[in-house]
């Protein structure tokens, strides 16, 4: 009289419930967090043997196979998006509004939307973040610094470092304020 319940596999596991009379039930992931876990949309692909040297900018979504030796930029006012595999290589700063890394990067990140870092993911520099997701296995070799927007307008914040005058100033007064000290105590 009763029927045991099917047990669905592979995709149709994370629906909620089985589908029935061609109404499919939404995944878990977009009633609880309100977002669609499927992947963004790719305009541009840059392959696993491409190698590019020189500053990329671009707008929409690239994904990252290859090697970048320079600064990758996402087109000002664009909602744009940057996925980076785990054979993908920045050596370089990122300015993209979403950034899904499993790669490596070798320079500051920033991302003033998201950020989401795969277990494979390698950084070697600043993360500039609005908000971070990060799995197990993921490395940062930097500081970690989250943007809040202010006034609805999002700033890059200055990636150039001071000029070397700038920093033997600085150098010099610290000398200078500690000889002081020394001379006090002595």
């Amino acid at each position: 009289m009763f029927r045991r319940a099917r047990r669905y596999r592979g995709r149709a596991a994370a629906l909620r419930g089985p589908p029935f009379f061609g109404v499919r039930a939404q995944p878990v992931a977009k009633i609880m967090f309100g977002k669609d876990s499927r992947q963004a949309r790719i305009d541009t692909l840059i392959g696993r043997t491409a190698a590019l040297q020189g500053d990329l900018q671009f707008a929409g979504g690239l994904h990252l196979d290859g090697r970048i030796t320079g600064n990758v930029t996402a087109r000002p006012g664009t909602d744009s998006s940057l996925s980076i595999s785990e054979t993908g290589a920045v050596e370089g700063a990122v300015t993209v509004p979403n950034v899904m890394l499993n790669g490596s990067v070798k320079g500051d990140i920033y991302a003033p939307e998201r950020l989401v870092l795969g277990a494979t993911a390698r950084v070697h520099g600043n993360v500039y973040y609005g908000v971070i997701e990060m799995t197990l296995g993921a490395e940062i070799m930097g500081k970690l610094t989250q943007v809040v927007p202010e006034a609805g307008k999002l700033a890059a914040p200055d990636l150039t470092p001071p000029p070397p005058a700038a920093v033997s100033a600085v150098v010099a007064a610290t000398a200078i304020v500690a000889r002081a000290g020394a001379a006090k105590r002595g």
